[in-house]
């Protein structure tokens, strides 16, 4: 008898350990994030500037979350949809990523989106700022801003600043076209004027024919928008074509005044207002020490791409945590929705109705700082701003 029940309590626990085997393993497979970027061609900068980040904050935070190692998978998309969406599926179906992150441009987030919601993927926008993103897959969650979010202080800014009369000139694809329609719904409802609405290829553009015919218009300002990494050829142009000398004042996004490449415009960009969401002069304990940490990382400074891969790793961290470790898409995704932390940039938030950014929008000055570099200054603060496009539709 002793024999026999030694026997079925034997039996009892190889079952157990069978039954187990298959949980352990899963437990420990690594949760893996594809990460989408451009890290060659025109916007090169985004995608080094975002991986940067990512490896800063896991190097800050460890590679294990709820019991799972973190795999971080980068692919270059080179700028292209047609590569961004391939890579996507062979991301989803063949390295069995459990979040897709990344997308430097509107095209190639929207290209991706599609995939997101067929596999069931969480889709982390971290760079791309056209409103409609996160209406495209119910998968999406955005980490970056949307255009929109801070046109609108600026024209506002610019209405109660004197300025009457504006020409904007702006990038022709999805981003620009936002900038540009929501600086003009603005301006106009304050009693502002647009002389003019100006498009530049998006692809090797030659600013000259445009900005030439903006002085002549003769504006009190001209408002720009240009994607990361086109704004010191702008400023270059503009500078040549003297408005200073015309009295017409310069105002932008602060994607023109990118932080990646603001020194390298030089005397001519100082006193420039614009309006964003991140300088690396912003003012708070969390943003000193991340651009501390991240210039003894890298070498060169963070820019506002860079803060949308920190935290969208936060993001991508904390609903981990939130699941217990269970990669489910749809679950990641609800863990997501009303999240709030203090970023580099300040507080912000992820809407639980629409998945965007809330985050705070600051009025700046570019101006020296005491090491001898040029910073986007804050000297006016717009709290907790929602994308207006999505708050219209409401």
């Amino acid at each position: 008898m002793l024999r026999r029940h030694f026997l079925r309590a034997a039996a009892g626990l190889a079952a157990g350990a069978a039954l187990a085997a298959p949980i352990a393993a899963q437990a420990q497979e690594p949760f893996k994030i594809g990460l989408i970027l451009p890290m060659t061609g025109q916007s090169s900068s985004t995608g080094r500037q975002i991986e940067a980040a990512v490896k800063l904050y896991m190097a800050q935070k460890g590679d294990v979350v709820a019991g799972r190692k973190i795999e971080v998978i980068v692919k270059d998309d080179t700028g292209s949809a047609d590569i961004t969406k391939r890579l996507a599926q062979e991301l989803v179906v063949n390295d069995k990523a459990n979040v897709i992150a990344g997308f430097g441009l509107t095209p190639l987030a929207l290209a991706a989106a599609p995939i997101a919601t067929q596999a069931k993927t969480p889709m982390i926008v971290m760079a791309a700022g056209t409103a409609i993103i996160t209406e495209a897959s119910p998968f999406i969650a955005r980490t970056s801003f949307t255009l929109p979010q801070f046109t609108a202080p600026m024209a506002e800014w610019a209405a109660r600043n004197g300025i009457k009369k504006v020409v904007t000139l702006v990038s022709d694809y999805a981003p620009g076209l936002d900038s540009a329609k929501t600086f003009k719904e603005v301006f106009t409802a304050a009693g502002g004027q647009v002389l003019d609405e100006l498009r530049t290829p998006l692809r090797s553009p030659d600013f000259s024919p445009f900005l030439q015919k903006a002085r002549d218009l003769k504006p009190d300002a001209l408002f720009l928008f240009v994607p990361s990494g086109q704004g010191a050829q702008l400023i270059k142009q503009t500078a040549e074509r003297e408005f200073d000398k015309a009295g017409i004042k310069i105002i932008a996004t602060g994607d023109v005044t990118d932080d990646d490449q603001l020194n390298d415009m030089g005397d001519v960009v100082l006193g420039m207002v614009n309006s964003h969401h991140y300088s690396a002069a912003h003012d708070s304990p969390e943003n000193k020490a991340y651009v501390a940490a991240f210039k003894a990382a890298n070498k060169f400074r963070p820019n506002f791409m860079s803060v949308g891969g920190y935290d969208g790793m936060h993001l991508i961290y904390e609903a981990l945590k939130k699941t217990g470790g269970k990669g489910d898409g749809a679950a990641l995704v609800e863990a997501m929705k009303g999240m709030a932390w203090t970023s580099p940039r300040g507080p912000i938030s992820i809407d639980p109705r629409t998945r965007d950014i809330i985050q705070n929008v600051y009025i700046r000055r570019v101006a020296r700082g005491a090491d001898g570099e040029l910073y986007n200054m804050e000297f006016e603060t717009v709290p907790n701003v929602k994308d207006p496009v999505k708050e219209a539709k409401k």
